[in-house]
C-alpha cells in the first residue's frame, strides 16, 4: 500500500510539472543571462539646464525593449527622502531616457530602476552639478533600498553592492 502511495504521489507530482513552460534558472540548470544597464549620462553637468538621463538596457548582445517598468531616481547627496521619481521612455534599441533639471550646484545620484525579464537592475551614477561647494556637500549613506522595487533578482553594477554596502568611513575602521 506504502508503495502503490509513493509511486501515485510521485506520477502526479511529474504530471504537473510537464505542463509547465522551462524558464531559465539556476534550479533548471541553466544560467541566466543578466540584463545589463548602462548609464550614458555624462557624471558633470551644469545646473539650470534640463538633462537628458539615458540608460542602455541590453541582456547578451540584445537591446531590451521590453522593460517591465523604468524609473530613475534622483536625489541630492544627503536628501535622498527628498529624492524625485521619474518615468524612463523607451527612444530605440533599449535606450531609455527621461528628462531633468538640478536646480544648483551640488552633488546629486542617480539609481535607474530596471525591471526587465525577471531581474531587477539599479546601477547607482554620480552627478557633479556645476561647482559645488565640496565642504558643504552632506555625506551619502543611502543604500540601496528594495523599497521601490516590486519583485525579482536584484543586482547592481558599477562596483556597489546590493547589501551590505558599507560607507568609505566604515572601510576605514
Amino acid at each position: 500500500m506504502k508503495k502503490l502511495f509513493l509511486t501515485l504521489a510521485a506520477t502526479a507530482v511529474l504530471a504537473a510539472g510537464c505542463g509547465q513552460e522551462k524558464v531559465d534558472t539556476i534550479d533548471s540548470g541553466e544560467m541566466p543571462v543578466e540584463v545589463i544597464v548602462d548609464v550614458l549620462t555624462p557624471k558633470e553637468v551644469q545646473p539650470n539646464e534640463a538633462v537628458t538621463l539615458e540608460v542602455k538596457v541590453t541582456q547578451g548582445d540584445e537591446a531590451v525593449d521590453d522593460v517591465e517598468s523604468m524609473e530613475f531616481e534622483v536625489w541630492e547627496s544627503g536628501h535622498r527622502d527628498e529624492g524625485t521619481m521619474l518615468d524612463g521612455e523607451l527612444t530605440k534599441d533599449g535606450v531609455y531616457v527621461a528628462e531633468y533639471t538640478f536646480d544648483h550646484d551640488g552633488v546629486y545620484y542617480m539609481y535607474a530602476h530596471t525591471t526587465a525579464r525577471g531581474m531587477h537592475v539599479m546601477p547607482k551614477h554620480e552627478f557633479i552639478v556645476g561647482h559645488p561647494d565640496m565642504s558643504q556637500v552632506l555625506e551619502d549613506n543611502s543604500s540601496s533600498s528594495m523599497e521601490n522595487m516590486e519583485y525579482g533578482e536584484s543586482t547592481e553594477q558599477d562596483g556597489h553592492t546590493e547589501h551590505g554596502e558599507k560607507s568609505e568611513e566604515e572601510h576605514n575602521h
